[in-house]
């Protein structure tokens, strides 16, 4: 034990190191898994990003013909939101698409 440096022989350093290993490679929230982990969030992100920016630029696209033609303004109120003129019936008629359940 004489043999051993001296910073070796401090409980304090020794705890410090201790812990910090501890943190670095065992804990369920360490450096390494924590820093894969947001690496992993920040790719997600980025891909919604993306795929928000394209969604945002077709809706542009979409607003600016509406706001320019307006007969598709009519056609879209009409099949979108369901509006009719005041002299007309409007009849729903639901889609074929899963009206009988397959067995």
């Amino acid at each position: 034990m004489k043999k051993l440096p001296s910073f070796l022989k401090n409980k304090y350093l020794l705890t410090l190191a201790g812990f910090c290993i501890w943190m670095v490679f065992f804990d369920d929230r360490d450096v390494i898994t924590t820093h894969f982990r947001y690496k992993k969030e920040l790719r997600q992100l980025e891909e919604s990003k993306e795929y928000y920016q394209g969604q945002l630029t077709a809706t542009r696209a979409e607003l600016d013909k509406l706001q320019t033609d307006p007969a598709l303004l009519e056609k879209y109120a009409r099949e979108k939101y369901r509006m009719k003129r005041d002299n007309e019936d409007l009849f729903v008629v639901p889609s074929t698409d899963n009206q009988y359940p397959e067995e």
